[in-house]
């Protein structure tokens, strides 16, 4: 009975053993093949997610390097506009100065030669003036000279002497 039991026991172990790599085999090849297919296919997925991420937070950098970059592009073009903008308000300013001054000086020559020709026309008018009322101061001197004879001859005598003086 030992060895029926034996005996036994060793087919019901075969038998066991054959089931078993029978069922191994069955599970390799319908659900090892596809679990692991599954798994490798996951970790595929969760490398290019990971690959992708790495990849749009290198994308952010650059981008945000490339943001950083035009903004101070940009900060340096405006600052070399509101530079050029300054000079062409001091260029403006300084020629609307000149060009202020030139018409001052201009008006202050016309104002000068208007007064100097004014001063000279009021001089000329005074000397004509002078010279007509010392003409007639003459004429009422030499009128009242002229009527004394002893006087006429004295003034003549005088002026002798006058011109041969000088």
């Amino acid at each position: 009975m030992d060895k029926l039991i034996e005996q036994f026991s060793l087919g019901l172990f075969f038998w066991q053993l054959i089931l078993f790599v029978g069922l191994v085999l069955l599970l390799k090849k319908f659900a090892w093949g596809p679990i692991l297919k599954s798994v490798g296919e996951r970790e595929e997925g969760i490398k290019d997610a990971l690959d992708e991420a790495e990849n749009a937070r290198k994308e952010m950098q650059n981008l945000n390097a490339d943001n950083a970059r035009i903004l101070k592009e940009a900060r340096a073009e405006r600052d070399l506009l509101l530079k050029e903008a300054r000079e062409m308000k001091d260029g403006i300013i300084a020629d609307a100065k000149n060009e202020a001054q030139a018409q001052a000086n201009k008006v202050i020559e016309q104002a000068q030669a208007t007064i100097l020709a004014e001063k000279n026309a009021a001089i000329s008018d005074l000397k004509n003036q002078v010279a007509e009322l010392s003409i007639s101061i003459a004429e009422k001197v030499i009128q009242g000279e002229l009527a004394d004879k002893n006087k006429q001859e004295k003034l003549v005598q005088d002026l002798l002497k006058e011109v041969t003086i000088s």
